[in-house]
């Protein structure tokens, strides 16, 4: 699937959630509150790395843990358009930088000299 499909649709049930939080409390979640959930689903995410570490007791760990996973992906998507951030190219540009922070010269030197 497409970055852009993602996006797409968790953009879509995050105006779902807008009607259901406007008719439920009489505005929508601001940032900071969307924020907060966040980091929430991490404490939740961290309790069920725990369990299927088997240090902690919950039922079905593992099929918990990929919703909570979905779960923090949609949180974070809905939080960059609200902060007008382009995720898919940020996502790139992060993970250059990372790679290239990486290759030390003296560990490339060594590779090099390893190819037939």
């Amino acid at each position: 699937m497409e970055f852009s499909a993602l996006t797409a649709r968790a953009l879509d049930v995050r105006r779902l959630y807008e009607v259901h939080e406007q008719r439920r409390y009489g505005r929508q979640w601001s940032l900071e509150e969307l924020m907060l959930g966040l980091v929430g689903d991490v404490g939740d995410l961290a309790k069920l790395v725990q369990a299927l570490e088997g240090v902690r007791l919950i039922d079905d760990p593992h099929e918990r843990i990929e919703h909570e996973l979905a779960d923090l992906l949609w949180a974070i998507i809905v939080i960059a358009e609200k902060c007008g951030v382009d995720l898919e190219t940020s996502f790139f540009q992060t993970m250059a930088e990372l790679e290239s922070s990486l290759h030390i010269p003296n560990e490339r030197k060594n590779v090099e000299r390893s190819d037939p």
